[in-house]
C-alpha cells in the first residue's frame, strides 16, 4: 500500500489523539488528588522521573539508601537543570525554584504522606516485592503505588500488597526527563480512578501516554525483544553488527540494535565471570568492552564517540559462532528485523494487551524513534502488506517457534486486510 506523507502525518496525529481515550472508562470517573510525589531511587531513571514532576510544580520526595547516592543523584538533577538554564531555556532563578521542590530522604517511611510514589530501582522482582511490601505498610490510604518496571509482572508486584487496586505501572523511557512516552500499565486489579488519575497526570507532566496491559515487556519492549533476537540470529549467521545497524539506520532509525546496546551498556545484568545466554556480550564485557562508556563495545569509539567497526568484535563473533563473515542485502536484513516486530504487535493485539493498533505506533514513534515517514510498525505493516510479512514469518517460525506467524496475520494475508484495522476487542485484564 502506498501512502503520501500527508496521509501518514494525518494518521500519526489521529493516533496520538486517540491514545488518550480509555475504552470503557467513564469520562466522569473522579480523580485522586496528587500534590506530593515520592520517587524511590535517585539514579538515572529515578532522577529523570523526579525532574518531570518538579518541573511541573510538584513537591518531590526522593529516596535513596545512602546519603552519598542521594547527594550524587540530586547533583545530577541540578546539573541537568543548570545546563538547560545555561542554554537559555529558563532563567537561573527557575533552577533554584525547581530544586527547592526536592526533598532528599533515606527511608521509605518518609514517603508516608505522598499522594503518589513511583518505584524506580533496578529490575529485580524480589527487591520490588520487598519495596512494595514496605510501601503497603507505611503509605497513607488512597495513595497510588506505581512501579517503573520495564518488563516485570505488575500483577505479581501488586499481590504483595493489601491494596492491589492502588497499584499501577508507570513506565518512563530513558532519559525520563527528555523522552515523551509514558506506558501506563493497567494491572488486573488497578482501580478506574487510578487509571484516570494517571492518564491526566501524564498530560500534566507533558508526556504522551498509552494504556497497555501486563505481559513480558508490555508493548514497547516486547516488540523490541523480537527485533533484538532476530538481530542476534543474523550475527550468528555471519552478518556483522554494523551491517545490521547500517540497514536500520538507512531505514530511518537513528540507532540500530547494536548501537543501542553499546549506548545502554553491555554490562547491564552482567557481572565479571558470568555466563549468560549471550556469550558474545559476555566475551566483550570480559575484555572491558562494555559500550560507549568504556569507548569499546560492539564498536570501537573515537574521542567524539563515533562508532567504528571493530576487528576485535569480528574475531570474537567468528570464534563464538563459527560463522564466517557474510554479506546480506539491506532489504533482507530489514525483513528479518522489522517483520517480526509487526508479527509481535499482532500477537499483542490478539492477547488484548493494547487498546488499539494505532496505540502500538504511538509507543514506537515516541519511545523508540521509529521513523515518522513510515508511521510505526503497524502502519509500516500495511505499506509492505500482510502477505509479505507472512512469507518472512513462515521462514523464521520454521526455525524458532517463538516467531510462528500470528493467526490474525494469516487471516489478513488471506483476506487482503489491513493491520491498522485489526479489532480484537481492545485492552482486557
Amino acid at each position: 500500500m502506498t501512502l503520501t506523507q500527508t496521509e501518514i502525518g494525518d494518521y500519526i496525529a489521529a493516533s496520538g489523539h486517540k491514545a488518550w481515550e480509555v475504552e470503557g472508562l467513564d469520562p466522569s470517573t473522579p480523580q485522586r488528588e496528587i500534590k506530593t510525589v515520592g520517587i524511590i531511587g535517585a539514579g538515572t531513571m529515578g532522577g529523570g522521573i523526579a525532574m518531570n514532576f518538579a518541573t511541573a510544580g510538584f513537591n518531590v520526595c526522593i529516596v535513596e539508601t545512602k546519603q552519598d547516592a542521594l547527594d550524587r543523584g540530586l547533583a545530577v538533577v541540578r546539573g541537568n537543570y543548570q545546563r538547560s538554564s545555561d542554554k537559555g531555556r529558563f532563567p537561573q532563578d527557575e533552577v533554584e525554584a525547581r530544586m527547592d521542590r526536592f526533598k532528599g530522604c533515606l527511608s521509605l517511611a518518609d514517603l508516608a504522606d505522598c499522594d503518589l510514589v513511583i518505584e524506580a530501582v533496578f529490575e529485580n522482582m524480589d527487591l520490588k516485592k520487598q519495596i512494595f511490601t514496605e510501601l503497603d505498610r507505611v503509605m497513607k490510604k488512597g495513595a497510588i503505588l506505581a512501579t517503573n518496571t520495564s518488563a516485570l509482572n505488575i500483577d505479581e508486584i501488586a499481590a504483595v500488597t493489601n491494596r492491589p487496586q492502588d497499584v499501577i505501572g508507570l513506565h518512563f523511557f530513558s532519559p525520563a526527563n527528555v523522552m515523551k512516552l509514558l506506558e501506563i500499565v493497567r494491572a488486573e486489579k488497578t482501580a478506574d480512578d487510578v487509571i484516570a488519575t494517571s492518564m491526566n497526570l501524564a498530560k500534566t507532566i507533558n508526556k504522551i501516554a498509552t494504556l497497555v496491559g501486563v505481559c513480558p515487556g508490555f508493548v514497547g519492549n516486547r516488540i523490541l525483544f523480537a527485533r533484538q533476537i532476530q538481530a542476534s540470529k543474523l550475527v550468528y549467521q555471519g552478518v556483522m553488527p554494523w551491517d545490521v545497524d547500517a540497514a536500520l539506520n538507512a531505514f530511518g532509525f537513528k540507532m540500530g540494535p547494536f548501537q543501542m546496546s553499546d549506548l545502554a551498556g553491555l554490562d547491564i545484568g552482567w557481572s565479571k565471570g558470568a555466563t549468560t545466554d549471550n556469550p558474545i556480550r559476555d566475551a566483550l564485557c570480559e575484555l572491558d568492552r562494555r559500550g560507549q562508556k568504556t569507548k569499546a563495545g560492539f564498536y570501537d569509539y573515537d574521542e567524539n564517540r563515533r562508532p567504528v567497526p571493530s576487528d576485535i568484535t569480528a574475531g570474537i563473533i567468528r570464534d563464538i559462532t563459527g560463522a564466517e563473515p557474510s554479506k546480506m542485502a539491506a532489504n533482507e536484513i530489514l525483513k528479518r528485523c522489522l517483520h517480526p516486530m509487526i508479527n509481535e504487535a499482532v500477537k499483542i493485539l490478539e492477547e488484548n494487551k493494547a487498546q488499539r493498533p494505532s496505540d502500538i505506533d504511538v509507543v514506537w514513534l515516541n519511545g523508540y524513534g521509529w521513523p515518522l515517514n513510515t508511521g510505526g510498525p503497524i502502519m509500516y505493516g500495511d505499506m509492505v502488506g500482510a502477505a509479505a510479512v507472512l512469507e518472512t514469518m513462515e521462514k523464521l517460525g520454521a526455525d524458532d517457534a517463538a516467531f510462528t506467524p500470528a493467526k490474525t496475520l494469516r487471516n489478513l494475508a488471506a483476506s487482503g486486510g489491513k493491520f491498522t484495522e485489526i479489532d480484537t476487542g481492545g485492552l482486557k485484564v
